[in-house]
C-alpha cells in the first residue's frame, strides 16, 4: 500500500516525488511512457526557469527526473485506465493487468495536442512536434498553425531550418508572451498570415497545398508540411465520474491541488489555472504533498 500514486511523470509528477520522499511518504510514479518526463522533453528551448536560462527541455526534463531518483523516487511503466476506491483507499488498475493500491492519488497526468480536424489533416507531412520532425524539411517551406507560445518557438525553430514559414493564426494579435513576438517579427524568413483559418490540406499522399480563409477571402499556399499548435487537451478521461471537471475537461482545483475527490489531488497542466508553466507544474507538486501530508494526518 502506498502513501501516493503520482501519475504522470512530467515536472508536477517529478516535483511531487521529490517532495514525498522528502516527507517519508512511500510513493510511487506511474508513468506511460518509459523515463518519460511529460511534453517538456520536446522543446528545444527552455528560458524561463529559474536558474537555468536556454536550457533545452530535454536537458531540464532529464535534471528533474536524476533529481526524484536521488531522493529515492519509485517508478513504474504502465497506462492507467482506471481509479477504484473501496475501503478507503484507491486502486489504480493498468492495461497489462496490474493494480497499484494508494491511500491517496496525485494526479498529473498533462495534457496531449489537439489535433486538427479538417480535410487532409492526417496526411503525411503534418507534424504536431517542431523539434521531432523539423529537419526533415531543411531548405523547405512550411506552415505553422497557431499563435500561443508553442507556435511561435516553432516557428523559430523552422526558421533555421527551412527556406520559408507561414505563421498561420486566426486572429490579428498573438496569445504568445511579448519576447517570442518580437523575435517572430524581426526574424525574416517568418511570414505572418493572420486572420487566417486553415480549411484544407491539399496532397496525393503527403502535403502539397493548403487552403486558407484570409478575413473572408480564400487563398492557396504551397508547402511542404504542416505544424500544428493550436492547443492541449487534457488527460483527463479516467477521472470522468470521479471529481469535478471544467467545461475543457480540466480537473477543478486550487493551488493546494484538493479537488471534489477525497484523497485526489490534481499538480500541473492538468487543473484548473491561468498560467500552465513549467514553474507552475513544479509548484504544484509540491503543493500537493503538503495537502496530502495534512490529508493523511486526519
Amino acid at each position: 500500500m502506498y502513501d501516493i500514486i503520482i501519475i504522470g511523470s512530467g515536472p508536477a509528477g517529478l516535483s511531487a516525488a521529490v517532495y514525498a520522499s522528502r516527507a517519508r511518504l512511500k510513493s510511487i510514479v506511474v508513468e506511460k511512457d518509459y523515463a518519460g518526463t511529460g511534453q517538456i522533453a520536446v522543446s528545444e528551448c527552455v528560458d524561463n526557469y529559474l536558474g537555468l536560462p536556454e536550457i533545452s527541455g530535454y536537458d531540464l526534463g532529464e535534471k528533474f527526473r536524476e533529481h526524484a531518483e536521488k531522493f529515492g523516487a519509485e517508478f513504474y511503466d504502465g497506462e492507467a485506465v482506471s481509479i477504484s476506491r473501496s475501503d478507503g483507499f484507491y486502486t489504480v488498475s493498468f492495461k497489462n493487468g496490474k493494480t497499484l493500491d494508494g491511500k491517496t492519488i496525485i494526479y498529473a497526468a498533462g495534457t496531449s495536442y489537439r489535433r486538427l480536424d479538417i480535410p487532409g489533416g492526417k496526411l503525411q507531412g503534418v507534424s504536431y512536434c517542431a523539434v521531432c520532425d523539423g529537419m526533415f524539411y531543411k531548405n523547405k517551406t512550411v506552415a505553422v498553425i497557431g499563435g500561443g507560445d508553442t507556435a511561435l518557438e516553432d516557428a523559430l525553430y523552422m526558421s533555421r531550418i527551412a527556406n520559408k514559414v507561414y505563421l498561420i493564426h486566426r486572429r490579428d494579435e498573438f496569445k504568445a508572451n511579448k519576447a517570442l513576438q518580437e523575435k517572430v517579427k524581426d526574424t525574416p524568413l517568418i511570414e505572418l498570415v493572420l486572420n487566417s483559418e486553415v480549411s484544407e490540406i491539399i496532397g496525393e499522399k503527403r502535403v502539397e497545398t493548403i487552403k486558407i480563409l484570409q478575413s473572408g477571402r480564400e487563398k492557396e499556399l504551397t508547402i511542404n508540411g504542416v505544424f500544428v499548435a493550436i492547443g492541449s487537451i487534457p488527460n483527463t478521461t479516467l477521472l470522468n465520474g470521479i471529481c469535478s471537471l471544467d467545461k475543457s475537461g480540466y480537473i477543478i482545483a486550487n493551488e493546494d491541488g484538493i479537488t471534489s475527490a477525497e484523497g485526489i489531488f490534481a499538480a500541473g497542466d492538468v487543473r484548473t489555472k491561468k498560467l500552465k508553466q513549467v514553474v507552475t507544474a513544479v509548484s504544484d507538486g509540491t503543493n500537493c504533498v503538503k495537502s496530502v501530508e495534512e490529508y493523511l494526518a486526519y
